[in-house]
């Protein structure tokens, strides 16, 4: 008879210690990344997708220049007419500006290139060079969208101040332009005043604003020295840029707008040239033409900018936009519409310029399928094509009249996928040997689910929603089916509870005193 056999470890602890090996994996790979490590983040270079030949884009340049020659931009005010005809601009008996090529290649020679555009936290700053990629918010909505009761209601400071904190917490939302009027706050200058504050209280990323009237520039300079700790260090770091309509497509100058991008200029601020037509209304129906002529206003401006001050950093906002030609209505969230701000983004490589258009537009009023749709579709032709900032990106919905804080939270999901998709596929030595599959082949498991490359590679190669649901049929069931648009509002609640004013508390005292800021 054998001896008993020996008294044998008990299972449950072997389990236990499974457990609690696998827990600390767990936790490590939930430890935050170095940025350099991270799967995507901002500034990953696209311009892998290529709408326009060599020769499209050649031929759009050459019609641009015959445009400026010929058609040229009617209304620009008195000062900028004085600026850009000493550069050698020539204005007609018309009282049009027209262009000579010598002009418009002198001009680019002097723009600025891999200009870096500033965030109040370093962390933050926008590098804008070559193809390098980076999304954000935009827009003038006057609506915010109630997804619960589907309903649509005025946009106020206390919602767009909610965007500006949401958008500080979301990491695949580089910047924060001013996402909706403030329409509770009936005075013009109280209401650019409030935006501003509101913005910059809301985050520390890169701020966008616009100004209502040229003398609103001044007193909301007074308060970004305030913010900045004085006017040698905003011009140090100027954290806000304008967003400035300086045109009003066809080729005819804004003269209001121009004359405060003027006053930003002398400011220091960075300016984004934006040319706004609608191809079929007032640009172009033939996509390549309404590019053609955003392009030429967008050279005109890069002229009249670089004859203010040569080299002030600028950004080349070819920015058109679709109309549905059954109606004239707008239709951002179209294919024509992904097509245009792909073939944009091109251009700005053509010249070497900073770049900015739309991407994100949703014509659904709701973030339904047909916003996701829309939204996943141009961000990501928009990126693959290199645009350097893709404007309007998230959250706007019915052709940009409603902006919606959920959609804003579930386009962080898409930004995060198009991300992935800008990122592309790299091919090296490691990522194409045959190693893994020799060991999980040839004696191994026969899969390769826990293997060292499958889990070292999980978080700096694959991107994983933060609302989106990846259950199958059956854990969904058991996890009492969880709703996309609930989840999305947890989300927000979330961020929203433990999110902070960006604006330090005696600083902020001191900017209530001197200006009527409506925020509690």
């Amino acid at each position: 008879m054998s001896d008993p056999a020996p008294d044998l470890p008990p299972v449950e602890p072997r389990r236990a210690a499974r457990s609690g090996g696998r827990a600390a994996r767990v936790a490590l790979r939930a430890a935050p990344l170095a940025e350099d490590l991270r799967p995507v983040r901002p500034g990953l270079p696209g311009g892998t997708y290529r709408p326009l030949t060599d020769d499209g884009i050649a031929r759009i340049h050459a019609a641009a220049l015959e445009a400026l020659e010929v058609v040229g931009l009617s209304q620009a005010p008195a000062s900028g007419v004085e600026a850009m005809t000493r550069a050698g601009a020539i204005q007609g008996e018309d009282g049009r500006l027209r262009y000579p090529r010598a002009l418009v290649e002198d001009m680019l020679a002097k723009a600025a290139r891999d200009i870096t555009l500033c965030a109040r936290d370093p962390k933050y700053d926008l590098h804008l060079a070559g193809s390098r990629v980076h999304y954000g918010t935009a827009g003038a909505a006057v609506h915010i969208v109630d997804p619960v009761t589907r309903s649509y209601r005025d946009s106020t400071v206390a919602d767009l101040y909610a965007s500006a904190q949401l958008v500080h917490h979301l990491d695949n939302v580089h910047f924060f332009q001013r996402t909706m009027v403030c329409r509770d706050i009936a005075d013009n200058l109280a209401m650019d005043l409030n935006t501003l504050y509101a913005a910059c209280a809301g985050t520390t990323k890169h701020v966008g604003t616009s100004f209502s009237e040229p003398a609103h520039v001044a007193p909301c300079f007074e308060m970004l020295h305030m913010i900045a700790g004085g006017e040698a260090a905003w011009r140090a770091r100027p954290f806000v840029s304008n967003s400035n309509c300086f045109v009003v497509p066809p080729m005819k100058f804004a003269e209001e707008s121009c004359i405060a991008m003027e006053h930003c200029i002398r400011e220091g601020m960075p300016v984004l040239l934006l040319s706004a037509g609608q191809a079929g209304a007032t640009a172009p129906a033939p996509i390549a033409l309404a590019i053609v002529q955003a392009v030429a206003e967008c050279l005109a401006g890069m002229v009249y900018v670089n004859a203010v001050s040569p080299g002030h950093p600028a950004i080349f906002g070819t920015w058109p936009f679709v109309s549905d030609l059954r109606t004239g209505a707008m239709s951002g969230g179209s294919a024509e519409q992904a097509l245009l701000s792909a073939g944009c983004a091109q251009m700005h490589r053509f010249y070497g310029l900073p770049g900015g258009a739309a991407g994100g537009i949703s014509d659904s009023k709701l973030p339904d399928m047909q916003a996701g749709w829309e939204q996943g579709i141009t961000n990501v032709m928009a990126g693959l094509a290199g645009l350097n900032m893709v404007y309007e990106a998230v959250g706007m919905h019915a052709s940009l009249l409603g902006f919606c804080l959920e959609s804003l939270v579930l386009g962080d999901d898409i930004l995060g996928q198009a991300l992935r998709c800008v990122r592309g596929i790299e091919v090296t030595e490691d990522s194409v040997s045959i190693d893994a599959m020799k060991e999980a082949c040839l004696g191994g498991p026969g899969h390769y689910l826990g293997s060292d490359q499958t889990l070292k590679l999980m978080q700096t190669e694959y991107v994983y929603p933060n609302v989106g649901n990846r259950m199958s049929p059956k854990e969904w069931n058991e996890a009492d089916r969880p709703d996309l648009l609930e989840k999305a509002i947890e989300r927000k609640n979330a961020i929203l509870a433990k999110a902070g004013r960006m604006i330090d508390p005696e600083i902020d005292r001191a900017i209530r005193a001197k200006f009527p800021i409506h925020l509690p």
